[in-house]
């Protein structure tokens, strides 16, 4: 291989034989090929020999299904060759790799180019998807201060779990690249590449930052639909109490007269069944009206 050239090798769901076949090529440790093998890793960084590897955890934001969905992928960046192992339908290498088509003089780093391009890819979907769950987020709490009783509570439990899942994927990767520069194997191009990872650094910050404000809201807004919830059953007991009250003034005088005993007051009165039909329906109504005036009702 020519001087200041270098192999990138890109990786979908590989096998285990096609690992250990470029593990031997490209002198892989075993731990790192049993990393790229299984994927699942936290956010990491680790050195094995002049290899350096780095895991994260690419996502997208699916706004129709409000789901952050994330993958793996593992980067290998040696002195002359990079590996890239990806688990999942979400890829940032095609996207990098398109960049840095389109930018040569960053090929002038090395692998290095590739190890930032392909940071600096997964870093803006993170900022992307945070501004989409923001989105989301807004509507939501629109809908749970709006006047229609309809109990949201599920929906945050559904978001707050994705945003949960998303700041897994984003707070261990910001110590991963505030300590990227420090390991062996950097100096040759430290100069050139610390600006660019260091832009990328920040961007990741910001919007940890962001998620971790997502998360606040989320419970803020939880907090607000249990009590708007307790609210409507406060509403809904006092209704029934109210018309339980007004109902128990004709139940009782109709009770009194219902007991067929022969010496009552205005059995044998004329004007006595209107009487009382009379009182039951204004003591009824002046109690309406007294609940109404009160809000009850």
């Amino acid at each position: 291989m020519d001087e200041g050239t270098f192999a990138w090798v890109r990786l979908a769901d590989p096998s285990e034989s096609e690992l250990v076949q470029l593990a031997g090529e490209l002198g892989l440790h075993p731990l790192a090929v049993e990393d790229a093998l299984h994927g699942r890793q936290r956010p990491k960084r680790e050195q094995f020999g002049d290899v350096l590897a780095v895991a994260l955890k690419p996502l997208r934001y699916v706004e129709e299904d409000t789901a952050v969905e994330t993958g793996d992928l593992l980067i290998f960046a040696g002195p002359r060759s990079v590996l890239t192992v990806s688990h999942g339908s979400i890829d940032p290498c095609a996207e990098a790799a398109r960049r840095l088509d389109a930018d040569p003089q960053m090929l002038c780093l090395g692998t290095w180019a590739v190890l930032h391009a392909v940071l600096d890819v997964a870093v803006d979907a993170y900022s992307d998807a945070a501004r989409r769950v923001r989105a989301t987020l807004d509507r939501l709490e629109d809908e749970v201060f709006s006047t229609s009783r309809v109990d949201h509570t599920q929906r945050i439990y559904s978001l707050k779990r994705e945003v949960r899942e998303f700041r897994d994927a984003v707070q261990p990767l910001v110590p991963v690249l505030q300590g990227l520069l420090d390991g062996p194997g950097t100096r040759d191009h430290l100069s050139e590449i610390a600006p660019y990872i260091r832009d990328v650094g920040d961007h990741l910050h910001r919007t940890d930052i962001e998620v971790r404000t997502l998360d606040e809201l989320l419970d803020s807004v939880l907090g607000a639909q249990q009590a708007r919830v307790g609210t409507w059953q406060n509403d809904d007991m006092r209704r029934i109490s109210a018309w339980a009250a007004i109902f128990a003034i004709p139940t009782m005088v109709a009770g009194v007269y219902g007991m067929n005993f022969e010496h009552m007051p205005e059995l044998g009165w004329t004007y006595g069944y209107p009487l009382a039909v009379a009182l039951m329906a204004l003591a009824s109504g002046a109690l309406y009206r007294a609940f109404r005036r009160n809000g009850w009702l």
